[in-house]
């Protein structure tokens, strides 16, 4: 469950640790907790099969959807996951993406590199390196035909994750890509788009015009798609002037841009 980000109070909340979605479920839930706890000791009566052991109790699911198939990172996993199993590379890096969701969607059909700021503690069949991007380590240089970082790019800079404070910390790790990648490798990245400002320290929002400006440097764009603030993906969008301008219509969307290094 996501709360809105414009909802400043809803994030302080969050902050000290009240998540107000899950205090309404329990305000809701008790009762009905209570109530299905005593007829279901009244079905078992004296059967032994099932003794009751220690409480969990769950409030919350029963009012939530069954799973969620929309949203920002649903989609551009699916959508970048296929396009590198299209593309098959020799070397893939990721830089920051989400490890339970896009990265454990590459694992499934190929060997993957990942480096990301904080450290990793658990043991699976992925190649994880500790570094921070706004320094690139020069063993990386060219090291890679294939790059992806999805949703992680605008929080550089911020501190969210212990990174240092810098202003230009999204333009010094969009450097160092460009660095790390081969020519005619390929560049898979996302950001949120909209209305171009700082919500910190969660994250940063581009507009499409302004990335646009600054990948033209070092890339040739293959295909842009996006998710709309309502959760759907729009595949291929139309880069006309109008859409770019008005970042297709998105306050907090998510831009997909498929890249490859001139």
């Amino acid at each position: 469950m996501r709360i809105s980000g414009n909802n400043v109070f809803n994030r302080y909340m969050l902050a000290i640790g009240i998540n107000l979605f899950y205090f309404k479920t329990f305000v809701l839930g008790l009762r009905g907790y209570i109530r299905d706890k005593k007829d279901l000791k009244r079905q078992k009566g004296t059967n032994t099969d099932f003794p009751f052991g220690k409480s969990f109790p769950i409030f919350s699911d029963k009012f939530d959807a069954a799973g969620i198939m929309s949203g920002h990172y649903f989609w551009q996993d699916l959508h970048v996951a296929q396009k590198i199993f299209e593309n098959n590379p020799k070397k893939h890096l990721d830089i920051g993406s989400r490890i339970d969701g896009f990265v454990a969607h590459i694992a499934v059909f190929r060997e993957i590199d990942v480096i990301d700021i904080r450290p990793q503690h658990s043991k699976v069949n992925i190649n994880f390196r500790q570094a921070d991007l706004m320094k690139l380590p020069e063993d990386m240089i060219g090291a890679y035909d294939s790059i992806s970082s999805l949703h992680a790019i605008e929080h550089f800079g911020l501190g969210r994750y212990g990174d240092p404070i810098d202003y230009y910390g999204y333009a010094k790790a969009l450097d160092n890509i460009t660095r790390i990648l081969t020519i005619g490798g390929k560049f898979y990245f996302s950001v949120p788009i909209g209305k171009q400002r700082i919500e910190f320290n969660g994250h940063r929002v581009f507009s499409v015009e302004f990335l646009l400006n600054i990948l033209d440097k070092g890339y040739v764009l293959e295909s842009f798609s996006y998710v709309d603030d309502a959760g759907d993906l729009h595949e291929n969008a139309e880069m006309t002037k109008y859409n770019i301008t008005n970042n297709f219509g998105c306050n907090y969307g998510c831009g997909i841009f498929e890249l490859t290094k001139k």
